[in-house]
């Protein structure tokens, strides 16, 4: 058992609940949109509190967002509250279109995203929103890795005056935020130094990184972790600075290898200073039946899976 073993574990979207409740209680401007989604985005607190601020618009994901972008050119500060799969598959012209293309100050809240519904399968699962909205201009996307990241990311999305989209997990983790760590647009956090590989992981995928490094350590390899909450814009001088000075990166998301952080980083390594790569997430396939741990170790997003990822690409075994 190692020391992230011993953790204890959280759900980000109580912090995510906790924070926007008490944004509200200081800024009247703040008001809550879902799509009939109260109890599962975590916001009986919130209509209990605040009635009149909270609008339910029903299961109507197109509506949900142009609701919401006439709330901000109203003045308000909507934080449109959804599950991941539905907010970004039925609404991403309104995405693109009343919030990204309009600059309006909506902030998007994925709710559950990744693999977090489990056993309820591929259309409930979330893995495509990370591409989806990082092709977006104009969008900033934030991966927040633990609750108190969470409370960060929702902060900074209030006060940013920009439209935003934040990936508000499900699936429940360690605290692996430092104390004194800024939240800043654009900037990663380094999580653990080290000079052999780089492993940048995003969101449930950042404390099972830093297990790899552990166990690593104990076969003499010096891994660094970077915990990368901004997906756009990417932090492209970390990036630069693991190509450089470490012999490879390895990314870990919960969702498609194809157009998310592995796609961003290699995009950055390709142009910039080319360094072998290996990118861990789904790898372009439909998941199986299982509950959310199962699907998680059965793509390889697990720490055995991270320190295979590492071992390979240093040629070890």
């Amino acid at each position: 058992m190692t020391v992230t073993d011993r953790r204890p574990v959280f759900d980000s979207r109580q912090a995510f609940a906790e924070e926007l409740i008490a944004l509200a209680r200081t800024d009247e401007r703040i008001v809550a949109v879902c799509n009939d989604s109260v109890g599962s985005s975590n916001l009986v607190g919130f209509r209990r509190e605040f009635p009149r601020r909270l609008v339910n618009v029903g299961i109507a994901e197109q509506d949900l967002v142009g609701v919401a972008a006439g709330l901000a050119n109203a003045g308000k500060i909507p934080f449109v509250c959804a599950a991941a799969p539905f907010l970004t598959g039925r609404a991403l012209e309104q995405i693109k279109a009343d919030v990204a293309y309009s600059e309006t100050h909506v902030v998007l809240c994925g709710q559950s995203p990744g693999m977090a519904y489990g056993e309820l399968g591929p259309t409930h699962h979330s893995i495509e929103d990370l591409s989806w909205t990082r092709a977006v201009a104009g969008l900033d996307v934030v991966v927040p890795a633990d609750p108190a990241q969470t409370r960060a990311a929702v902060r900074w999305a209030a006060a940013s005056g920009r439209p935003s989209y934040l990936r508000i997990p499900r699936f429940k983790v360690p605290g692996v935020t430092p104390d004194d760590a800024p939240f800043e647009r654009g900037r990663s956090v380094p999580l653990r130094d080290g000079d052999d590989v780089t492993v940048i992981a995003v969101g449930s995928l950042v404390s099972r990184a830093l297990e790899a490094a552990e166990r690593l350590q104990g076969e003499g390899l010096s891994v660094r972790v970077i915990n990368m909450p901004f997906l756009s814009p990417l932090d492209e001088e970390a990036v630069v600075a693991a190509a450089r000075e470490t012999r490879g990166i390895v990314t870990a998301e919960e969702a498609t290898v194809s157009g998310g952080l592995g796609a961003a980083v290699a995009s950055v390594v390709v142009t910039r200073h080319p360094c072998p790569m290996r990118i861990l997430g789904v790898p372009g396939v439909f998941a199986p039946t299982g509950d959310t741990s199962f699907l998680l170790d059965h793509f390889g997003l697990s720490a055995d899976g991270v320190a295979t990822a590492v071992r390979e690409l240093l040629g070890h075994g």
